[in-house]
């Protein structure tokens, strides 16, 4: 984009103008891991794709984010749904534009869902992508072997951070289920990202607020990410986890075949949870979305399982619901 693609607005400092960007947080499951795609900004950190939108060539934020990824990564979109506006000043939101005008830069942010992570072109062309496990970006939103194995310290150093503010240790105690009457709530995952955030626990708060001090640097082997994609990433996951129970959005990230145990396996991967095998099985046969195929996998590892294959809500006359998700504790 160009200076006079943006909105300027005259300050004592001279103009700021605003630019809009799109940023993509494409999930799949990659080596039966929920992961997303990223690309590397020139420092090395990891980004999400990410390009701006030029008022003048571009017809509409969909089609410019469709462009941009492909020619970022090889990759083409499928499913897209936009997310939220992305904008809060000091948050290096989401990265520093340069010019003769400052600019205050605006992402909109949008999530994709897609089967293809094994054939995807990734690193040919020159293209700088690659499948990034979600759990090594956000370690504390993994339940599937119960409570994460830092949750102790990381909660505790929250408690000394919260101290005697009661609003503050209610958070603490809502979002991470420290409490005795609370329950782990796996949606709520850009609210934990921001309370790290605001504890300055997360590297990003540390970048924004211009902290060298590491000594309080967790604990958890977390895995930051440039400007605000982050933030972004963890608005994508906690929007799907939403969606799973709702919209059959768990058979977007499915081959054309698999099995139920392939498919308990990537609820438990976006979801970060444990499932009951029996009632998850259950679950899935009364929504009327799977069918049998008649044939088995044989890479098992040992009985052969029946392969299914999704038939869709149009096709049985149903109602687009989603899955449940019994958790084991």
């Amino acid at each position: 984009m160009t200076d006079g693609d943006m909105t300027n607005t005259q300050t004592a400092d001279g103009p700021i103008g605003v630019r809009i960007g799109l940023s993509a947080v494409i999930i799949a499951m990659h080596n039966r891991q929920a992961a997303v795609l990223t690309t590397h900004t020139p420092d090395g950190a990891p980004a999400l794709p990410f390009g701006p939108f030029d008022p003048v060539k571009d017809r509409t934020f969909e089609l410019a984010l469709r462009d941009f990824v492909t020619a970022q990564t090889g990759f083409p979109l499928g499913f897209v749904e936009q997310l939220y506006t992305f904008g809060d000043i000091g948050r290096a939101s989401p990265r520093a534009a340069s010019g003769p005008v400052r600019a205050r830069e605006v992402s909109v942010g949008y999530l994709t869902l897609t089967r293809d992570s094994a054939s995807a072109p990734l690193g040919q062309s020159g293209q700088d992508a690659r499948w990034t496990p979600l759990f090594d970006i956000f370690p504390w939103e993994d339940w599937r072997s119960g409570p994460p194995a830092d949750l102790h310290s990381l909660t505790t150093t929250l408690n000394d951070w919260a101290g005697s503010d009661t609003r503050k240790q209610a958070r603490v105690q809502t979002l991470f289920a420290t409490g005795e009457a609370t329950r782990w709530n796996e949606e709520r995952v850009l609210e934990r990202y921001e309370l790290l955030y605001e504890a300055d626990l997360v590297e990003e708060s540390r970048r924004d607020h211009h902290r060298t001090d590491r000594s309080q640097s967790l604990l958890l082997n977390d895995l930051p990410m440039a400007s605000d994609h982050r933030r972004i990433a963890a608005t994508g996951l906690g929007r799907l986890r939403s969606k799973l129970k709702y919209r059959p959005v768990l058979f977007d990230l499915m081959g054309e075949e698999f099995t139920l145990s392939n498919l308990q396996a990537a609820a438990e991967a976006v979801s970060g949870l444990s499932l009951h095998k029996q009632n998850f099985r259950r679950g899935v046969e009364r929504t009327g979305l799977v069918t049998p195929t008649g044939r088995f996998a044989t890479d098992t590892g040992g009985r052969p399982a029946e392969l299914f294959r999704y038939v869709g809500p149009d096709n049985i006359g149903a109602s687009a619901s989603g899955l449940t998700l019994p958790w084991q504790r």
